[in-house]
Order: structure tokens, then C-alpha cells, then sequence
């Protein structure tokens, strides 16, 4: 078993409220992609305040509602009746960031996540909130891959000639016109590897406009001998229809049943841990949904060798992937076969303020979280610097420290799997050691 990145939380809280008589257990489990009942799962908190030092808009606001503990009395209240609804509960659900920090942070294993997902569409659907016309838009286009991939050529094209309209866009050579199905079918006739046989979930966004992150995922798992499939009739995992409260998650979920339960294959890997987690809402019950860099760390990746500089890496770990996966972090052999020196970005653990679309919907709460974590890369050994990161949507947000002022130093974010991309230099590496 691969080791694996793990680093404390501090648990240290002010005094809270004695706990209630309420019960501690876990509601029992229901079918995946299905939700249980809200009623049932806002008893289950126990009012301790564990979830207070780890939650980033508390943090800020110091505002007990501005909490988990403060949210899910609200919305208790609501539900049971002692609370007519009003837009300061509206308000304190949309200040949530979704990060999920405080799932791992609570002893009585209160289901947030699936809580405050089920309160956001409620929200939406009673007009309470609603995601701006943009949003929606955008929306509506990742549920159309097609649609949104052409609308996106102009993002790409952009990209390749490193002209970044946008705080959020930055420099890369994504693949204009060939899409990340063609050009793994293509690599697989020409190499050929025999071992595992996964199906990777491309993405809407990733595949819209982040394509090069999917093409080095491809070569990086064909170099280590895995067969990679992508399945023509996937779509969109969900997750964005679901930060922004909208219709539409159970249609996309039932595709994607569809177009992976129908392969053969060992597992479904995942570069955006937010899809990653999106996903195995959907498919738990049928196929594994992995990382794909802890599907790497199983196989003990090749090993890249750089020449001797003064290059430092600082990884930071994406909340759904931490908190929402509930993986312990990055495989530290994954992260040892870049071949760079590499550390844990300080306050690797805490958010960074992306949370989807939440950067986008709450930006000066956004920046103001990223301001914390971001403020080490100004004085950080090396040079060049990379943070390095498996969330796509995580790498946007800090790519905007550089043109938000945040940051006044040079540095790069990229993947973790493209510090591993062997490009136009893949071999297969078969397990006797022969190379393909």
C-alpha cells in the first residue's frame, strides 16, 4: 500500500454549548445517488463546535451562523417550524464554501455535505437564491459536452497563444480541435499496454478548457501500463449543477450510469477530485470511482529524473479530495516520482477558497481565504516555484493570486500529473521491465 500524505487539523475550539440530548449515530445509509430524508439527517448534530476552528467563513466572520453548528440550526429550525424562512438563512447557505472540512472535524458524522445540497436546491427551487443568468448559462452548456467544448474553443485557442482575458485562465497548450477520446484512442494503438483497464471521466470544464491536464493524465497512465478507455457518451458529473442548487444532477448521474457501467474495466479514475467525488455519488455501487493519482500510487509509478536546480514543488491538497473522498491525501511515492523536492504548502489541509463556483458567485470571501494560504509563495525557497495541486478549479483559484496582487513573485501551478508527464518521450513500462 502506497504512503500517503497526512498532516493534523487543529481541533482546538472556544468553549461551546454543552451537547444536547440529541443522537450522535450516523442515519442509516440509503441507495447512492439518492438523497435521505433532510428531517432525519439536521438531528444529528450534537451542537460541539469541533467544526468551528476548521470552517474558513467562520474563520473570517467570527459569525456563530456563519458556521456548520450556526447553518444547520437554522436550518433545523426551518424545517421543524420554529423559524419562518428569511433571507439571513438564505444569505448564511450561500456564504458557505462546501469545502467539507467539518465532515472529518465531527464526532457524531453529520452528513454536511449531502445536507447542504439538499438545502441549496430547496433554496433555488423556492426562489430563495438564484445563481446568476451566467452561471445558469454555463450551466446549461456542461450539460451539452458538445455545446460547451465548441463554445470553449475560443478559451483554448486563447490559451495556446498565452492570452488570458480572465483572472482565472492561465497559460497552456491544450489540444484545439482533437479531443481527449481520439487522442487516447490513438496513443492506445500505438502502444498498446496490457495491464489494468480504466475508463477516465474527462470533464466538462477539464475537457472544455483545461484539455492538456486530460492528455498528460492519458500518456502518464499509459506509460505505466494501464489501458485507458473513454467512454464517447459520458457527461458531466454533476457537481456543478450541484454548488449552484440547480435541476438537472439526477438526469446527468443517470448518463454517466449509463456510459461507465456499460465497460469492462477496473475502475474509474478522476483528475479533479471534484469530479472525482461528484462521480462516486453516482457509480459506488457498481464500479470504483479513484483518483487517479492514488490509482497511480497502487502501481508505483515510473520515475521522472530531473537534472539538478534549485526547482521547489509545495503541494496543496484539494478539499474534496481530502475531505470529500475521504482520501488521507497525495501518495507521497506519486509525488517522489516527479522527481522534484517537494513539501506540503503550509495550511495544505485548509481551503482555498474555490469551492466550485463559490470564487466566482462570493469573490471577496473568496480572496480573502486564498489571501491566507497564499501568502507563504512570496517568501517560499526556490526558484522556480511550482504549486501543485489536483483539482483544475483549485488551480484556477490560485492562479489568481498572481493578478489579484496576492502573490509578487514568479511562480507556476500546475496538476501533479503533469510534473509526471513523460510527453512526447512515452514508453510503456511493462512489469517484467521491457518496454513497449
Amino acid at each position: 500500500m502506497a504512503g500517503y500524505i497526512v498532516s493534523g487539523v487543529c481541533n482546538t475550539v472556544n468553549p461551546s454549548p454543552p451537547a444536547s440530548n440529541l443522537p450522535s449515530s450516523s442515519p442509516p445509509p440509503h441507495p447512492p445517488g439518492t438523497h435521505a430524508d433532510l428531517g432525519e439527517l439536521l438531528t444529528n448534530c450534537v451542537h460541539c463546535g469541533f467544526c468551528l476552528e476548521v470552517c474558513p467563513t467562520y474563520q473570517l466572520s467570527g459569525d456563530e451562523n456563519n458556521s456548520p453548528r450556526g447553518r444547520l440550526r437554522l436550518w433545523r429550525e426551518e424545517a421543524e417550524g420554529q423559524l419562518a424562512p428569511d433571507p439571513w438563512t438564505a444569505h448564511y447557505t450561500s456564504e458557505c464554501v462546501g469545502c467539507l472540512a467539518c465532515e472529518p472535524a465531527c464526532p457524531a458524522n453529520v452528513p454536511y455535505g449531502e445536507i447542504l445540497e439538499q438545502v441549496r436546491h430547496q433554496h433555488v427551487a423556492h426562489a430563495r437564491t438564484r445563481p446568476s443568468l451566467q452561471l445558469r448559462l454555463t450551466a446549461a452548456l456542461t450539460a451539452r459536452p458538445w455545446l460547451f467544448n465548441l463554445a470553449m474553443l475560443p478559451a483554448r485557442a486563447l490559451r495556446v497563444l498565452g492570452v488570458l482575458p480572465h483572472r482565472f485562465l492561465f497559460a497552456g497548450r491544450p489540444a484545439v480541435l482533437e479531443s481527449t477520446a481520439q487522442y487516447a484512442q490513438r496513443l492506445m494503438q500505438q502502444h498498446r499496454p496490457t495491464g489494468p483497464r480504466v475508463a477516465l471521466l474527462t470533464g466538462c470544464l477539464m475537457e472544455a478548457v483545461f484539455r492538456e491536464i486530460n492528455f498528460a493524465t492519458v500518456r502518464v497512465l499509459i506509460e505505466n501500463n494501464v489501458q485507458v478507455l473513454v467512454p464517447p457518451d459520458q457527461g458531466c458529473c454533476g457537481a456543478f449543477q450541484e454548488h449552484l442548487g440547480l435541476d438537472g444532477v439526477d438526469a446527468l448521474r443517470d448518463q454517466n450510469r449509463q456510459a461507465f457501467g456499460s465497460q469492462e474495466i477496473d475502475a474509474v479514475v478522476c483528475n479533479s477530485s471534484g469530479c472525482g467525488l461528484a462521480l462516486s455519488k453516482t457509480l459506488s455501487d457498481r464500479i470504483p470511482v479513484r483518483d487517479v493519482l492514488g490509482f497511480l500510487g497502487d502501481l508505483t509509478p515510473v520515475q521522472r529524473t530531473r537534472s539538478a536546480n534549485s526547482t521547489r514543488v509545495y503541494v496543496d491538497l484539494p478539499c474534496h479530495l481530502i475531505h470529500g473522498q475521504k482520501q488521507a491525501g497525495i501518495p507521497a511515492n506519486v509525488l517522489d516520482a516527479t522527481g522534484y523536492p517537494w513539501e506540503l504548502a503550509p495550511q495544505a489541509r485548509d481551503c482555498c477558497g474555490s469551492g466550485g463556483a463559490y470564487n466566482i458567485q462570493k469573490p471577496e470571501n473568496a480572496q480573502e481565504i486564498l489571501a491566507r494560504k497564499s501568502a507563504f509563495l512570496n517568501d517560499a525557497i526556490g526558484d522556480p516555484v511550482i504549486l501543485a495541486t489536483s483539482n483544475h478549479v483549485c488551480m484556477m483559484q490560485w492562479n489568481s493570486a498572481r493578478s489579484s496582487g496576492l502573490v509578487n513573485r514568479p511562480y507556476t501551478v500546475q496538476h501533479v500529473i503533469q510534473l509526471l508527464d513523460p510527453g512526447d518521450k512515452l514508453t510503456v513500462q511493462r512489469p517484467s521491465g521491457g518496454e513497449g
